[in-house]
């Protein structure tokens, strides 16, 4: 027996209803191996796509982690890509606990961190001495004479 995690991404336009039969059925395939049992289930909601799949911009998030034999896994696998309102899934050994999904509100505590290196948007960063003066110090100065004389 292994311990697996499988994230399902339905079309937002399901009712909760309609995804919880879903799921019955799907996890009625894991069951039906022995020793087989879900461990946990957790709903995370809609949640907007990082692209469009299928002309979907938001899908409905489920996280089930469960154990089983490997040998349900290709039944389980068959039968979540006959579904066409399951927009994608993925099946991974399980590392420990359930993830938790990050906030959806508001964002602004990310907006201060200055050391993302994200920040710049691919854009090389100028480093200490990328003032373009040639020397190695890490003033602006154009080769200023620094006690004044000329």
């Amino acid at each position: 027996m292994r311990d697996y995690e499988v994230v399902y991404i339905f079309k937002s336009s399901l009712t909760t209803d309609e995804i919880e039969a879903r799921l019955e059925g799907y996890h009625a395939r894991i069951l039906a191996g022995e020793g087989s049992e879900i461990t946990a289930v957790e709903h995370w909601g809609k949640r907007q796509l990082a692209y469009p799949i299928d002309r979907n911009d938001n899908g409905y998030y489920v996280v089930t982690q469960f154990t089983a034999s490997p040998t349900v896994l290709p039944e389980f696998e068959r039968a979540l890509k006959l579904d066409d309102d399951l927009l994608r899934h993925l099946v991974v050994l399980s590392e420990g606990e359930l993830p938790v999904p990050a906030p959806l509100g508001d964002r602004s505590d990310r907006r201060g961190d200055d050391d993302d290196e994200d920040d710049d948007h691919g854009r090389r960063r100028r480093g200490r001495d990328d003032d373009d003066d040639g020397d190695d110090d890490d003033d602006d100065d154009d080769d200023d004479n620094e006690d004044g004389e000329d």
